[in-house]
């Protein structure tokens, strides 16, 4: 696998192109949950089209100036985080100090990364700057931006390259450009100001900019109040499987996948083309494997794995929590998200059942499952919900034994990170930067080796684990 170090500037400070507002913005009760008070990663990589060139000084002042541009328009993103008097309530202080640059340089080109290019990406922190504290959000600058050119020919036509970087803001960016003329996003985001789907508008924003734009295609909209809690607060509609947690129950810390450190845990990617996935599809009824989704089918039969490696006992409860982004939705004829909303907009829907259910019950149980946990996303519940994140910020943090976590990106990418003639290669989550979320799987799009359509999945386990985990998935993948 090639090895490479990215060689990089000192930082500097890009400010808003024109003065902006100086006022505090309130974050809703979805950007405020605790658990989101962390810098998530994602790193993504283009290729540059053939015979275009510019000198890397016009590049990076051409993406400084396009960043400046942008931040008119967010320019909560230039501000800073600080805690609110009397409570444990974040909100935004729009100070308009900007965010982190940095310039470097990468010697490798995108064909020495991997062909196909899909995880584990090698040499991934050279994509990314220091995060340091990735739990510590508050003060900092919310966005760190680094862009890595190579020792060659460089291309910006309309292109960007911006690698996101944390080193003491919300977001970091730091953009790796390689010998071929193609690129790295890689960033450190803080979950509390954005989540993936509004990150990628705002890099969207940076790209029109540098295209000539005036104006962002997509208008941003703040309107965080739609996802304030209620007061008096009422869960009396949160999802079932959340009720035992409100009285205390069920929270023994006994798992083994909190209590493992991190250096006896081990990572894996696997792979799900055309082939894997009607294998996997034989195995639920025809009616149900039309309407079942790539995501909800892997997840099933990965949650089983899982937990039947870890050997959780017969009679203990297990969980699976999933996100479900409500943009887009309609809920009585309303759409939940206002177009251009860039805040976090995810639910996250838990299913609960005993291992032994787990274990010997079809998968297409464990499908409907899901189903119906999903159809319970009601207006009245994303309100109680809402209300128990408010509730649960003013107490110690709860505790989730045995719970698997698993989020859905593969819609980074395609038409989502298009930068002018710059062709989209790969993006995901790479195992690095804040480690708690790592305990998520997350879904990636990837190209396999003959070229198809494919998903590639992140696991970690203990290492003892990721062997008996490697044996149950290779029983469900036999023809």
């Amino acid at each position: 696998m090639v090895t490479f170090t990215a060689c990089r500037s000192e930082p500097e400070l890009v400010r808003p192109a024109r003065p902006t507002p100086q006022e505090t913005k309130a974050l809703s009760d979805l950007d405020d949950q605790l658990s989101l008070r962390f810098y998530e990663s994602i790193v993504g990589f283009f290729r540059g089209p053939p015979g275009e060139s510019v000198r890397p000084g016009k590049v990076a002042k051409g993406i400084k100036a396009a960043v400046a541009g942008a931040l008119v328009y967010y320019y909560p993103m230039a501000g800073r985080l600080q805690k609110i008097p009397g409570g444990n309530k974040l909100e935004v202080d729009c100070t308009g100090e900007g965010v982190m640059f940095v310039e470097a340089a990468a010697d490798v080109r995108l064909e020495d990364l991997g062909q196909p290019l899909v995880p584990p990406y090698p040499c991934v922190e050279e994509f990314l700057a220091d995060a340091g504290d990735t739990r510590d959000v508050v003060g900092k600058p919310l966005l760190f931006l680094q862009v890595v050119f190579p020792n060659c020919t460089l291309f910006f036509s309309c292109v960007l390259s911006i690698a996101y970087v944390h080193i003491g803001s919300l977001q970091t960016y730091r953009v790796t450009q390689l010998k071929c003329g193609g690129f790295v996003i890689g960033l450190h985001m803080c979950h509390c100001i954005a989540d993936g789907f509004g990150i990628l508008q705002f890099i969207k924003s940076i790209a029109d900019f540098a295209c000539g734009e005036l104006i962002p295609t997509t208008l941003p909209v703040w309107k965080r109040d739609i996802f304030i809690a209620r007061m008096p607060p009422s869960i009396s509609h949160v999802y079932l499987a959340y009720k035992p947690f409100l009285r205390g129950l069920d929270c023994t810390d006994d798992d083994v996948m909190l209590s493992t450190p991190p250096e006896s845990m081990e990572v894996q990617y696997l792979f799900f083309g055309p082939k894997e996935m009607e294998i996997l599809r034989s195995h639920v009824p025809e009616h149900l494997s039309k309407t079942t989704t790539t995501f909800e089918l892997l997840t099933a039969v990965m949650w089983r794995c899982r937990t039947i490696a870890l050997g959780y006992e017969a009679s203990q409860k297990v969980r699976l929590m999933f996100t479900l982004n409500t943009r887009g939705r309609s809920i009585k004829g309303e759409s939940a998200v206002p177009r251009g909303y860039y805040g976090n907009a995810h639910f996250s829907p838990l299913v609960e059942v005993i291992v032994d259910e787990l274990a010997t019950k079809p998968l297409a149980h464990i499908v409907e499952l899901m189903h119906k946990v999903k159809l319970e996303t009601t207006k009245d519940c994303m309100k109680s919900m809402v209300d128990l994140m408010a509730l649960w910020r003013e107490r110690s943090p709860f505790g989730m034994d045995r719970t698997y976590k698993v989020s859905d990106t593969k819609w980074v990418g395609g038409n989502a990170l298009q930068f002018g003639k710059a062709e989209f290669v790969a993006a995901g989550t790479p195992h690095a930067g804040d480690f708690t979320s790592k305990l998520i799987s997350y879904h990636t799009k990837c190209k396999n080796k003959d070229g198809e359509d494919s998903t590639v999945v992140s696991i970690l386990l203990p290492k003892l684990v990721m062997e008996k985990f490697t044996k149950e998935m290779a029983i469900w993948l036999k023809k």
